[in-house]
């Protein structure tokens, strides 16, 4: 609510010509004088009015020379998140600037991942009264969080700190945040006793202006001329520079060329109306040019640097940290838009790159309200003295896990007995009491009851729960206490030994591989020894008979030949590592199929499923429903409810279904008593059981750091043991293990068979070359001779041995070079007779 005569007094001292103005000091006043300084083109700037509402895109002549509530409210936010508080009340004076200052941190903290759980609105300053504070404190104070945040002006929040305190909330335990106002008075004038004893362990924040030899002389000079009767608080420091700019602003516009000049303005009328004299108001012809010298300004001031970012906000706004000690304060560290929070003032910071990660922000320690140091939890349980009321399954079945007694209301289970012995962990006390989830008569669904917690029907739900993506969307889970996922279990049958038990190690494509793979390596390595090697020639049946003795007996490593060449050493090598693991696997799998007893069902896991149009039983109650509908898009006509393992095992034996898919403790418990079942392929889903709570429950998390507590201190694993221990069948042994497949050693023929092939290629071209050096003098009535002489020259080359063939070419050599000269004598002699028949009397 404006105030008529406050804006009374400013219309009428705008009637005169004005060219600049310095205030409002509300947020109030200043977003209806805003308006009215857009129309006339006068500089409005104000370093009280920091509503962050206060666009410069809708005022674009106001400014505010101090950095507004979004820093302030970026900093409380940034300090909740650091001391890791989930929730935090906000009480506030009901007007723009409080009001706006509030929405702004809900966003910040939201942004972090915390919220404002209750907002405890206030009269204006200063029309708050006793009786109104004490009767919002008192909700408060029975309000779970005890993180409180007030955002007011100094009358207001001293009264509220005093009726707290009369309420004992300024005890251990609770966390009081207040904006600036209160550094304001510890700045400004000296405690009472009263109000030093009321704001005890109060942490609150005050403008950080960096210390100065011009900052320190107007301090001296302050303290002369008020007598040392009132402090110099930052806000004085921003009045000073908010002059000096507008003075600078001024002298710059002269320098320009600049003239002080009005026009009539045409829309005061529309504006207010005619009971004031409006039309003396006058449009500051000038307006634009100052606006712009004002937020050109890069000077120094008392405050630091005077240079407004894109924004018009300070560049790099910063408060100091400050925790209420005694009558004075002690100085926890600085918050600063570059870097958060640091115990290093921030102009040390500015020249290193910003860093806002979680190490790096760090803050002093703080003496807490109570006088204690240790920091508070932040939250406790109302005041009201309510119990929890948690939810619990009311099974019919697998009532290990949850079961209610006899003949009393006691609950008992291995899912009760890990959250009792993990609440009494807690460093505090929790009421609570169990209320049943269910008719009795089938196990409920589990949905249901967590979309219960949601609804805040229940305050948390405990049990064998699942904790899966549709219900993670609507509750918060602790850490899992046990390990979960889907399996399929199906009727298995006994496999006796046969006589060919030994062909079962390997596939059938694994044994014609292995095969294929030994007549291949024994015909290279003959064929790189043929020549060379004794141990490899004679005749063809006997090599024959050689090249298959060599390669099947490389299986045990019983081959006679000698390999004499580096290229046949070398894929002998080779494939001798083959059959080293070839044989160590075979070894290993053949032992497993004679010594474990082997079970075979036609249901190979889930895939098997998805695939055949059998009918599939589930639990009722249990997500496994949904999951192979939604999921696995199996139609919901194949899925049979099912409630109990005796169920699942008549199902099974008539054949009612075919698997039941179910989680993996249930199947386990379920097994324990029926030997003629077990688990088939793999689990296929993975997840695990919780407790679940409320959205951004503060009870969750400790919960779950005592679930950790328990799991590495054993007691989970022994209440594991006392209701679930011996669980399994001891005559339900695993399934048939898979046959060794290609898959696995595929590698390896790789490696060989590229041995093989580069080591021919190489033995290749040796043998081009050799033959064609041996047989480069040969005649050229052989150089024309078909190609098909030519290769068989060449094939009885490479079959013969090496010395023959040497010895063989330098024969054929010589056969030619004597042929040669027998023709060279018959022709000499030919000419010879020529020449006696030429002769004279010869006719």
């Amino acid at each position: 609510m404006i105030p008529i005569p406050c804006l009374i007094a400013a219309l009428q001292f705008m009637e005169s010509d004005t060219v600049a103005i310095i205030g409002p000091q509300s947020a109030v006043m200043a977003h209806v004088l805003s308006h009215l300084a857009n129309e006339l083109h006068v500089p409005l700037l104000s370093f009280t009015a920091l509503d962050p509402t206060l666009s410069p895109l809708q005022f674009p002549y106001f400014i505010q020379t101090a950095p507004n509530d979004l820093f302030q409210m970026t900093a409380i936010a940034d300090m909740v998140s650091y001391f890791e508080w989930r929730e935090v009340i906000a009480v506030y004076s009901d007007d723009d600037q409080s009001r706006n200052g509030i929405t702004t941190l809900s966003d910040k903290l939201a942004e972090r991942r915390c919220k404002i759980s209750y907002k405890a609105a206030l009269p204006p300053d200063p029309k708050a009264t006793r009786d109104q504070v004490l009767n919002e404190l008192v909700k408060v104070q029975m309000m779970e969080s005890r993180v409180i945040v007030l955002h007011t002006l100094s009358k207001t929040g001293l009264l509220v700190f005093d009726v707290a305190k009369y309420l004992g909330m300024m005890e251990s335990g609770y966390v009081w945040i207040a904006s600036t106002w209160l550094s304001i008075i510890l700045d400004s004038t000296p405690l009472s006793s009263k109000t030093a004893n009321s704001i005890q362990g109060v942490l609150t924040l005050r403008p950080h202006t960096p210390d100065s030899k011009k900052k320190r002389e107007f301090s001296s000079r302050w303290n002369q001329l008020s007598n040392g009767t009132i402090g110099l608080n930052p806000y004085g420091l921003y009045a000073y520079d908010t002059v000096w700019m507008i003075t600078y602003a001024v002298k710059t516009f002269f320098d320009q060329g600049g003239t002080i000049s009005f026009s009539n303005s045409t829309s005061g009328t529309a504006l207010v109306g005619g009971e004031l004299n409006l039309g003396a108001l006058s449009i500051f012809d000038g307006g634009q040019q100052l606006l712009k010298n004002i937020l050109q300004i890069n000077r120094t001031g008392l405050t630091g640097p005077l240079r407004f970012g894109p924004d018009r906000s300070p560049v790099h706004p910063a408060y100091e940290v400050i925790n209420v000690v005694g009558t004075g304060f002690m100085q926890l560290g600085y918050w600063s838009s570059y870097s958060g929070l640091s115990v290093a003032s921030p102009e040390t910071l500015y020249a290193k790159p910003p860093n806002r990660s979680r190490s790096n922000q760090q803050l002093l320690d703080v003496l807490w309200p109570g006088q204690i140091t240790k920091k508070p939890r932040g939250w406790v349980f109302p005041n009201n003295g309510r119990q929890l009321r948690i939810g619990v399954p009311n099974r019919v079945s697998y009532r290990d896990f949850v079961s209610k007694g006899k003949d009393t209301d006691d609950l008992h289970g291995y899912c009760i007995d890990v959250f009792i012995a993990a609440i009494a962990l807690l460093p505090y006390a929790v009421p609570y009491k169990f209320v049943l989830f269910g008719d009795g008569l089938e196990n409920p669904n589990y949905n249901q009851l967590v979309y219960k917690v949601a609804s805040n029907d229940f305050d948390a739900a405990v049990g064998d729960i699942a904790i899966v993506t549709n219900r993670t969307k609507a509750v918060d889970f602790t850490q899992p206490y046990i390990e979960s996922g889907l399996v399929v279990v199906a009727p298995v049958k006994k496999l006796n030994s046969s006589a060919w038990a030994f062909l079962k190690p390997f596939s059938p494509l694994m044994w014609g591989i292995t095969a294929s793979f030994f007549l291949i390596v024994g015909a290279v390595v003959w064929i790189l020894e043929h020549r060379i090697n004794d141990d490899f020639r004679g005749p063809p049946k006997k090599q024959i008979v050689t090249m298959l003795w060599f390669s099947f007996s490389t299986l045990f490593f019983s081959h006679r030949e000698n390999t004499v060449s580096a290229l046949g050493r070398t894929v002998l090598i080779i494939w001798l590592f083959v059959v080293l693991i070839i044989n160590s696997s075979y070894t290993a799998s053949l032992t497993s199929i004679l010594t474990v007893q082997q079970l075979s069902s036609s249901i190979k896991g889930i895939e098997t499923l998805i695939t055949s149009n059998d009918r599939i039983g589930f639990q009722v109650g249990s997500f496994a429903e949904n999951y192979l509908s939604d999921e696995l898009d199996i139609p919901k006509s194949r899925l049979i409810p099912l409630g109990s393992p005796e169920e699942y095992a008549t199902a099974l034996e008539n054949g009612t279904v075919t698997a039941v898919v179910d989680e993996r403790p249930y199947i386990e418990v379920f097994l324990a008593s029926h030997c003629k079942f077990s688990i088939v392929g793999q689990q296929f889903t993975r997840s695990g059981w919780g407790f679940a709570f409320p959205r951004d429950s503060s009870i969750a998390v400790d919960m779950s750091t005592a679930i950790l507590t328990l799991s590495e201190n054993g007691d989970l694993q022994r209440i594991h043991d006392k209701w679930l221990k011996n669980k399994v069948c001891s005559d339900n042994s695993k399934l048939e293990s898979d046959q060794l497949q290609l898959q696995s050693f595929w590698g390896l023929f790789v490696i060989c068979g590229i041995a093989c092939f580069l080591a021919l290629l190489v033995y290749f071209c040796m043998m081009v070359r050799q033959f064609s050096k041996q047989f480069s003098e040969e005649s050229p009535s052989s150089h024309g001779s078909s190609r098909a002489a030519r290769l068989q020259t060449f094939l009885s080359f490479v079959d013969d041995k090496a010395e023959v063939s040497k010895a063989k070419s330098k024969r054929k050599r010589g056969d030619m070079s004597l042929d040669s000269n027998g023709r060279e004598d018959e022709s000499r002699n030919g000419s010879r007779r020529s020449k006696q028949t030429d002769l004279p009397g010869e006719i």
